[in-house]
């Protein structure tokens, strides 16, 4: 019996070399003078370099992609799921007030196809530049029997910096301020496996399939559209010290998210009367599923909330930076949140 190796046990290193020379050219673009180290060492070097803090703080937040990976098989399309992955992250440290510096990503798969890990590695790299922030490293895993062939699973680290007088917690929000909103560009990486569950299941569409809601998007373009960054936007507010606190709001939509950052005695009265985008009327006309399971499960349009004791400044702000913001609501007495009237 002759003996096998490890491409037989469903590893396949030279794939493995493949991807990782496909990366490169992206990544090595996101590289700034902080990053001392070339791809393929086994720690990323980046130099602590903080010449504008005072007291510099390090923030560091990891998330994943979630079941929106699933779409993007199904739409065989992972050219955006590192724009997602880098983007929610980048929102995460955000909210604190911090600026990302480094990001290092974990991608892992049943059986590796160098052209799709370099499809989202190349997301992963156009958001980092985007967003200022150098993709300093990561890990590609061929898991065979763990995952099946055809599965990926992708998951990231940022760490990004603040001075630790500019941290913002919430603990600056008071009842009469202010909730300012930010439009999502649709379920951005959270509620896929209801999402799923109705579109696909329940409705039997596919990601091809076309519903006179969603105009000219297939249902999968709809799921796909690129989780938003909010950094530009809210890099003037923050400079100009206008903002109390925000909130990203991921998985437990806004009453979820919202309530991360609010200190006790504060609770808020959500006023819904922003633009939702037709995807998630489509989920709802079609799941049959109660308005308050929605606000619960989706951001519904709101990707980030801004608390502010100057709504009329940080809506010119935003306006200035061609955002479309609207109000969203008032922080008031009390420790609960609570909508005004229904948003669907």
């Amino acid at each position: 019996m002759s003996g096998i190796d490890y491409r037989d046990s469903g590893v396949d290193i030279d794939e493995g070399l493949r991807a990782v020379d496909l990366m490169k050219k992206e990544v090595k673009k996101t590289f700034n003078k902080n990053v001392l180290s070339e791809l393929g060492h086994f720690g990323g070097l980046f130099r602590a370099d903080f010449p504008t803090l005072t007291q510099p703080v390090l923030v560091a937040s990891m998330d994943g992609v979630g079941t929106k990976l699933k779409v993007a098989s199904l739409m065989d399309d992972y050219s955006t799921v590192g724009q997602d992955l880098v983007n929610h992250c980048v929102n995460d440290i955000l909210v604190q007030g911090a600026f990302p510096l480094f990001f290092l990503d974990y991608i892992a798969c049943g059986k590796l196809d160098a052209t799709v890990a370099a499809e989202i590695v190349t997301g992963l790299a156009k958001a980092c530049s985007e967003n200022g922030c150098a993709l300093l490293g990561g890990e590609t895993a061929e898991m065979p029997g763990f995952y099946n062939a055809g599965d990926y699973d992708v998951a990231g680290t940022i760490i990004g910096s603040v001075d630790k007088e500019k941290i913002i917690d919430g603990s600056a929000v008071v009842p009469g301020d202010s909730i300012i909103g930010i439009p999502s560009s649709g379920l951005h990486t959270n509620g896929f496996s209801l999402a799923r569950a109705v579109l696909f299941e329940r409705a039997g569409l596919s990601v091809n399939s076309h519903h006179d809601i969603l105009g000219k998007d297939t249902v999968g373009e709809a799921l796909l559209k690129v989780h938003r960054s909010y950094l530009n936007q809210m890099k003037p507010l923050l400079e100009q010290e206008l903002v109390s606190g925000m909130a990203h709001i991921t998985g437990g939509g806004v009453p979820g998210n919202l309530i991360r950052i609010l200190p006790e005695g504060c609770g808020a009265v959500i006023t819904p009367g922003w633009d939702v985008p037709p995807v998630f009327r489509l989920i709802k006309e079609l799941g049959g599923i109660p308005e308050t399971e929605m606000q619960r499960a989706f951001n519904l349009g709101a990707g980030f909330l801004v608390v502010t004791s100057q709504p009329e400044k940080v809506t010119e702000f935003l306006i200035q930076s061609g955002e479309k913001p609207f109000p969203a609501g008032k922080i008031t007495s009390g420790n609960t949140i609570e909508y005004s009237r229904e948003g669907v």
